[in-house]
């Protein structure tokens, strides 16, 4: 055991209980062993200000709440089924990939990070929604089927992830939120997002994939901040002409849709790098694409010719198309040390 200014750290050493600690310490690391339970005597460290639990077999806790200065609470990858009302001052609570069915109606006021993926959770307390000072929300992996409308309320989210869920929808009050990181809503049953979802200005990532899209709203384009969309694994036949409005874009995953043709805007995403569009149905291509595009999958498409010219690209992967012939504009890519897969 190594105990330096409070602070007292066993991760991965095989242990099977808790261990004596000093009445005083402030920080208790103890990741990765094989403890089952928690004695009553850690209801008494009122000093302790970070337990990191991580990794171990517990499957219950005893109250908590009395631990009025513990600021963060580890609980990543243990079995616990259920979870008591939380430390008053608690700012970050880590429980990802335990068994827990139902969140305590407490989290406390004070709570900014809360990763509860990876559970067994089919809803959330209504108190969830009005936690103002959440700055990053982790619920996915569980099965949840609906996101309130109160979810707006939650003014200080920057980060989002309600991905591998059974949420059929999403309520139009997710345009009202502050998002500025990510916002992850794949897997899930999504047939449509709503057009509020283009509020989202600031946003640099989105995650749609693995849903049931049939549309994006033209709304998508004013989302200035992306960086990153992805929308693989829908149904889409179509992009709408604003998605060129999208002009920090550097990445864009289509892949697995039903895209027939691509709008022309799109030509204007000038910070656009990765174009993923591999399983369409594209029978052919804009006459221009992204002057600064790099990469271009174009796998199992219907193509049978090409514009003739394209952007000085890195990679272009054609494979399972049937081009007629050698088209001119891939011998310049070789000469320009493009890597061509047919």
């Amino acid at each position: 055991m190594r105990e330096d200014r409070g602070a007292v750290r066993v991760p991965a050493a095989g242990l099977t209980a808790f261990p004596a600690v000093p009445d005083d310490v402030r920080l208790i690391d103890l990741a990765w062993n094989e403890i089952a339970e928690l004695p009553g005597r850690v209801a008494g460290l009122t000093r302790l200000e970070e337990l990191n639990l991580d990794g171990n077999r517990l499957t219950a806790l005893p109250d908590l709440s009395g631990l009025t200065a513990l600021r963060a609470l580890h609980l990543d990858g243990n079995a616990l089924t259920s979870l008591p009302n939380c430390p008053p001052a608690l700012e970050t609570l880590f429980l990802y990939g335990n068994r827990v069915a139902k969140l305590p109606d407490h989290l406390g006021e004070r709570l900014r990070h809360l990763s509860a993926g990876g559970n067994a959770l089919t809803d959330v307390p209504a108190a969830l929604w009005t936690q103002t000072g959440l700055e990053s929300l982790n619920l996915a992996e569980n099965a949840l089927t609906e996101v309130p409308p109160a979810v707006g309320g939650l003014t200080g989210l920057r980060m989002l992830d309600l991905g591998h869920n059974r949420l059929v929808s999403v309520p139009s009050e997710l345009g009202d939120l502050r998002l500025t990181d990510y916002l992850y809503l794949s897997d899930n049953l999504l047939t449509e997002v709503p057009e509020s979802i283009g509020r989202l200005d600031e946003l640099a990532y989105l995650n749609l994939t693995d849903n049931r899209l049939t549309r994006l709203p033209a709304a998508l384009g004013a989302m200035a901040g992306l960086v990153e969309l992805r929308l693989y694994n829908n149904r889409l036949e179509w992009l709408p002409e604003s998605v060129g409005g999208l002009s920090r874009l550097r990445e864009l995953h289509l892949r697995g849709n039903r895209l027939t043709r691509l709008p022309a805007s799109i030509a204007g995403l000038g910070e656009l790098r990765v174009l993923d569009l591999r399983d369409n149905h594209l029978s052919e291509l804009p006459a221009a694409l992204p002057s600064g595009l790099r990469q271009l999958d174009l796998r199992n498409n219907r193509l049978r010719t090409l514009p003739d010219r394209l952007p000085p690209l890195e990679k272009l992967d054609l494979r399972w198309n049937k081009l007629d012939g050698e088209p001119e504009v891939l011998t310049r890519l070789k000469e320009g040390g493009c890597v061509i897969l047919r």
